[in-house]
Parts: structure tokens; sequence; C-alpha cells
């Protein structure tokens, strides 16, 4: 036939070529009907060819505005009152009540897990007998519901048929859609029944509500780490496999999370700087990064140390805090082996493999592989000396000089010979001692 139907003998099933050749994005989806098949093919062209004569809404088939007509003849239409949004039927409403009132009627015999609807069940059954009879013909990858597969072939075929009619954005899964669409009502349906926040997903109020229970599911089957979200385990993860999937178009660095890849864009190869400093002007491209500068000036450091409650300013400085009790050294060095418990401390000392000294003095070309140590080192240039002595006032260029110093006053002497005892205030001065009883001569 010039349509090129092709009949499968086991079901007797047409498969429309044309629609294939004229749509990119075919899904391969099969009809007993070619009828059926049309309709379907709606989907993809955005045709909406059956119109409502009362409100002149659109829709794919000819039974849905029937359907629809039900809340215009009916003079009391089946309306929730809780986000006014209208039924075409009562069973349909009880379903939608379900989404506000939290009730789920059918439960799973296994896990006691609860669905608010008796077809969600059904496909969640499947989980505990293993059947997955739904094969993708692309990746060979297998659902136990047909509605999983017929979704996951769209990442194959790049179909996104539910479009928003507001912004016009595209989505693989209705689900999707519904979820976007709270954003142009600003409609927040799911609420934390501890502290109220409202969410616009029922998946987020699940992790949110995680804050309170402290609960941790996803573990980590390398460390053993617990995460209380499955996206942190996944980015956890890749400091085992050292994966970065996200990479910088400008430079090419890479990224093992794509938030750092969009606060490095923004960081180093944007000029745009939207937000400063109410204190000291500073400007900032990143408005997290103001955040975290603020705290500088209000001494804030709502970051504690479960262990011995040391507070920090940041969170990351925490976890790495956290370390110095845990010995958790995750960074480890591809060269020697040698491990570090922060990645900033695994690339400057991969700098020692590689010779590569970035950070340059503008004053006398000396090059340093830290940073620090540039900024360290250009004090002797400026006679900056920042760190100042709250006894004597005497000032100094390095924080370590001015904690030397201190012990003067403090009498401290944690540096003791393991020969005869004798305590030192600074190390220099226990390393010179030690020379006595070595007879080394420098």
């Amino acid at each position: 036939m010039n349509e090129q139907l092709h009949v499968q003998s086991a079901e007797c099933r047409y498969s429309y070529r044309v629609h294939v050749r004229e749509h990119r994005e075919a899904c391969n989806k099969t009809f007993c009907k070619k009828s059926s098949m049309l309709t379907h093919q709606h989907i993809h062209s955005s045709v909406r060819p059956c119109s409502c004569g009362v409100c002149n809404k659109s829709f794919i088939q000819h039974r849905h505005p029937k359907s629809h007509k039900h809340m215009h003849r009916h003079k009391s239409p089946n309306i929730l009152n809780v986000c006014n949004k209208a039924s075409s039927g009562k069973n349909r409403l009880k379903t939608q009540q379900r989404t506000h009132c939290g009730e789920r009627p059918y439960t799973c015999n296994v896990c006691n897990k609860a669905f608010s609807v008796k077809r969600s069940l059904i496909a969640h059954q499947h989980i505990h007998s293993g059947d997955s009879p739904y094969t993708c013909n692309v990746c060979h990858k297998a659902f136990s519901v047909k509605s999983s597969l017929i979704t996951h072939q769209r990442i194959h075929s790049g179909v996104l048929p539910y479009s928003c009619r507001i912004c016009y954005k595209a989505f693989s899964q209705h689900s999707y859609l519904i979820s976007h669409q709270r954003i142009h009502r600003g409609e927040r349906p799911y609420n934390c029944d501890v502290c109220n926040k409202a969410f616009i997903q029922h998946s987020h109020l699940i992790s949110h509500q995680r804050t309170h229970s402290g609960e941790r599911p996803y573990t980590c089957n390398v460390c053993n780490k617990a995460f209380s979200q499955s996206s942190s385990l996944k980015s956890h993860q890749r400091m085992h496999s050292g994966e970065r999937p996200y990479v910088c178009t400008v430079c090419g660095k890479a990224f093992s999370v794509q938030c750092n890849l969009m606060r490095h864009h923004q960081r180093m190869h944007s000029d745009e700087r939207p937000y400063n400093c109410d204190m000291c002007n500073k400007a900032f491209s990143v408005k997290s990064s103001l955040i975290i500068h603020q705290r500088i000036h209000s001494g804030e450091c709502p970051y504690n140390c479960d262990v011995c409650n040391k507070a920090f300013s940041q969170r990351s400085h925490l976890i790495s805090h956290q370390r110095t009790h845990s010995g958790e050294r995750p960074y480890t060095c591809n060269v020697c082996n040698k491990a570090f418990s922060q990645k900033s401390s695994l690339t400057s000392h991969q700098r020692i493999h590689s010779g590569l000294r970035p950070y340059v003095c503008t004053v006398c070309n000396k090059a340093f592989c830290v940073q620090s140590n540039l900024i360290t080192h250009q004090r002797i240039h400026s006679g900056e000396c920042p760190y100042n002595c709250d006894v004597c006032n005497k000032a100094f260029s390095q924080h370590s000089h001015l904690i030397s110093h201190q012990r003067i006053h403090s009498a401290d002497r944690p540096y003791t010979c393991n020969v005869c005892n004798k305590a030192f205030s600074q190390k220099s001065s226990l390393i010179s001692h030690q020379r006595k009883h070595s007879g080394e001569r420098p």
C-alpha cells in the first residue's frame, strides 16, 4: 500500500510509516485502527480539530468536547472548593480532592504504601513482583508500566508533546507540565505539616520533610555516607568516580555539579556584578556570594560542628572541618596517591607534579602554585600588616605569625622535645633545640 501499513501477525496492528517519515520525532506507537493513529498524530502536530461551541476550548478527539460540555450544561458543576478547579465528573472530582486532603485509600498489601488512585497501586505492585514486561527497542531498558516505557522513549525521540499555553515551554511528561503551570498560577498545593511551608511539587515536600525527620535514605555504596536526596547522592558519587559531566563552553573546565558550572560561568566569564554589599560596596555576580560575604561584617556563623561546637560562616567550611574529626580524606592524587580532606588542597598539591605556578606577582614576577601564598608575598611590597595582637597591638603580615606571637602573652608552649621534654612556643625553636641532641649543624 502507498501508506505502507504493516500488519503484525500476532496482534493485527498497523504501523503507519508515512507518519515516521513526516515526523522525525515519531514515537513508534502502534494502533488497531488507522483512524486512531490519525487522531494520535495530532499530539505531535499540536492540531486540535474539535472545539467547544460555548467557550471555544479545543480538543484532539470528538469525545473530549462532549465530556467537557457537561460543565456548561449543569447548573451546579463539579467545582473543587479548595482551588476552584472544575471537573466533568464526580469520580474525577473525588480524585482531585484527594490531592488536597491527602487521602490515599489504595494500599499495597506488601509494603503498606498508599495511593490516591487505583491505577497507581497496580503499577506499584509490579515493583514487588519484579515483572518488567515493557522493553525499550533502542536501549533495551525494561519497565513494569507501559506508560513509563512511553515516557522513556521520548528521551530517544526528543518528543516534547506537552506545551505550556502561557510561555510555550515544552515537556516530555504531562505531570511536568502540570507542575510547571503552578508557577504561573502561584499555586502551592503541598504543605508541610510541621512548619507550613508550601511546595509546587509533592516530591519537593517529601525532600523537605526529611529536614525535620533527619531521614537519609540514600547511601553511598563506596563510603556508606547517607543523604536525604537522591540528587545529593549522585553528586557525591562523582567524587569517587571522578566524573565531571558539566563542561564550560568557554574555557572547557568541567564540573561534577551543574550549579557549580553555572556559578563558575557567572564569576569567571560574566562581567555583570549586580549584587553590592551595602557596607563596603564590594560587588558580586552571584547573590549567594554576597550573602556569605556579608557575614564578615555581621560576624554571623550559622553552621556549627556537632563535635566541638566550632562555628563557621559557610557550610562548605563546616564540612571540611568535620573531616578533621572523622579523618576522612576523599580527594586522592592520581600520581602519588596522597589523600586530602579538601579538594583545594589536592589541586594545590598536584601543581608539585605538574610544576604549574599560575599565580604571578605583578611587582617582581615571582610565581606561586597557591593563590594564598601570592597574597602573603604581595604584603612584602605593600607593607600591609592586617593581623594585630589584641594585647600589645603589634601587627603582622601573616595570621600564623600572629598566632605564634600571641603565645608570648599566653605562655602556651605546644611544641615539646621528645628527648628532654623541654617545651617551646614556636616550632622553629624546637627544631633548633633538637639539633643539640642530634649534633646536626645546619
